[in-house]
């Protein structure tokens, strides 16, 4: 459905700060090459923790985070084979989630019935990802394509982010391209306009006219010399859960959004940038391309989207009932979409599978001196390693 561009005034929708996800989707929980074989870690994805390993064949795979023996951590146990031993007892568990073994019982007696939760889990372009929602319909739900990630002549930059700050807000601001002001001591973009807005039941779609200059914007091939304004193109689509933009034929970006609670939220980014270079040559010194543009570039623009995305998060929970105001139609559509993706998984789903998955009740969270320390995965760096 196309969408009108005009820039006027609309109150921000009620209860998006506090809304949850649509868990039947996959989620990108980490960079593969950071979990080796027979490693084990905590992830999460809204609210439910998972303990993913990798068996000692390179297989990954994910269980609840939690032994049905005693309830501790699973991510805290050893892997032994395929199986994932929980650190108390010994009791292992098959990927399917199921007790094989415990090792001081005889082995002509009995299992005992014990079942942690599994996860379908797979790994593509350089990350793992989880199905959190019905594992029934996994196979049927499609990871972002990224044609790019195939195709020679592009520079391939991954980049982790962690906010504390609500999914929705975070996605708000991928999509806002009006938010340049933010950036212009970094020489980003200016003069922007919306030029097309559409909305569908999965997805939202829109192009920006933006302008660029500077040094900055030559260095990305995004302007021809560094004294001159270039005017391009830039289309952004929201694709529930996650995020694409593009400027045709000089740059791509997927960013896999990982809500990981009320007030926190992670991202995967892959950055695609079309180099002018011979394939050989291009190998050779991406290791280097890759850090400089992650560690002076890509990093110095998200550190000052984060603090804005943190200090909205932050004034939401000092004052939950006051009224935003917002211009762009382009963020009340994606407001829109994440609203009825929970309301579609609320409807379609079970009392059992709706646990864990709950409206979530903000109050605890409504201290901000509470915020000083959220808990961080510990093999998922804010600095992603070169891939």
């Amino acid at each position: 459905m196309e969408l009108a561009t005009t820039l006027t005034s609309q109150t921000v929708r009620a209860g998006i700060r506090e809304v949850g996800i649509n868990p039947n989707h996959w989620y990108a929980v980490g960079w593969a090459k950071q979990l080796q074989p027979g490693q084990v870690t905590k992830v999460t994805v809204w609210q439910q923790a998972i303990a993913l390993y990798r068996d000692t064949a390179g297989t990954p795979h994910a269980l609840a985070d939690a032994c049905p023996h005693k309830g501790v951590e699973l991510h805290r146990g050893k892997v032994h084979g395929q199986h994932l031993a929980c650190r108390y007892h010994g009791w292992e568990f098959e990927p399917s989630g199921q007790c094989v073994h415990v090792p001081y019982l005889p082995p002509s007696q009995k299992l005992p019935c014990a079942q942690a939760r599994s996860y379908p889990v797979q790994e593509k372009y350089g990350l793992l990802w989880v199905f959190p929602g019905d594992p029934a319909i996994a196979a049927d739900r499609q990871l972002p394509l990224m044609p790019e990630d195939s195709q020679g002549g592009w520079l391939k930059v991954p980049v982790t982010g962690h906010f504390k700050a609500h999914f929705s807000i975070c996605n708000e601001n991928s999509m806002d391209v009006f938010h340049g002001f933010l950036h212009e001591n970094l020489q980003g973009w200016f003069d922007p306009l919306l030029l097309s807005l559409q909305e569908t039941e999965d997805a939202v779609c829109a192009e920006y006219q933006v302008s660029y200059k500077g040094r900055m914007a030559k260095f990305l091939g995004l302007s021809e010399r560094a004294d001159q304004a270039t005017t391009l193109p830039i289309a952004v689509q929201y694709r529930y859960p996650h995020y694409q933009s593009s400027l045709r034929g000089v740059s791509a970006l997927y960013l896999m959004r990982l809500p990981v609670s009320p007030v926190e939220s992670r991202s995967f980014a892959l950055f695609f940038f079309k180099v002018r270079l011979p394939q050989r040559l291009l190998k050779l010194i991406e290791p280097l391309l890759q850090r400089l543009l992650e560690r002076f570039v890509l990093m110095r623009f998200l550190a000052q989207d984060i603090e804005m995305m943190e200090s909205e998060q932050r004034q939401y929970l000092a004052e939950p009932t006051r009224r935003c105001v917002e211009i762009n139609p382009a963020i009340i559509a994606v407001q829109r979409l994440i609203i009825r993706q929970y309301e579609r998984f609320k409807q379609s789903s079970s009392p059992t599978q709706m646990n864990g998955h709950k409206a979530p009740n903000l109050a605890v969270y409504r201290s901000v001196e509470s915020q000083a320390s959220l808990p961080h995965e510990r093999w998922l760096p804010d600095r992603a390693d070169s891939t």
